[in-house]
């Protein structure tokens, strides 16, 4: 039943991106670098809102609403719950995404390329 409710979530979320998430899915879709992205990605109990599955990198978009300590407490469970679990998780805020993406680009560009030479 969770997964039936995670699974129209993540649809719905493709159909309505954040400004954000248009602005990266844009560089991220059709095997960037060599890798391919999903977006929207059930993982656990969780929704990745990007995945490179070859490597285990999530990136998560983070909005206003994450800077809300509640917010906070709940991005630190999810992350530690995915991180044991194998991926590792690097976090933009959206301002990041919008003002320089070709800062949070270089970041993703550099982590892909270190995996890829271990």
């Amino acid at each position: 039943m969770t997964y039936n409710l995670l699974k129209e979530y993540a649809k719905e979320n493709r159909r309505k991106p954040t400004e954000a998430e248009s602005i990266l899915w844009e560089y991220l879709k059709g095997n960037f670098w060599g890798v391919h992205f999903r977006r929207q990605h059930i993982i656990g109990q969780f929704i990745a809102d990007f995945i490179c599955l070859s490597h285990h990198l999530i990136i998560e978009l983070d909005g206003k609403y994450h800077q809300i300590p509640e917010q906070q407490t709940s991005d630190q469970e999810r992350t530690e719950w995915l991180e044991n679990n194998g991926y590792t998780v690097i976090r933009f805020t959206n301002e990041a995404i919008i003002a320089d993406t070709e800062k949070v680009l270089t970041a993703i560009k550099t982590y892909i390329i270190k995996e890829q030479l271990l």
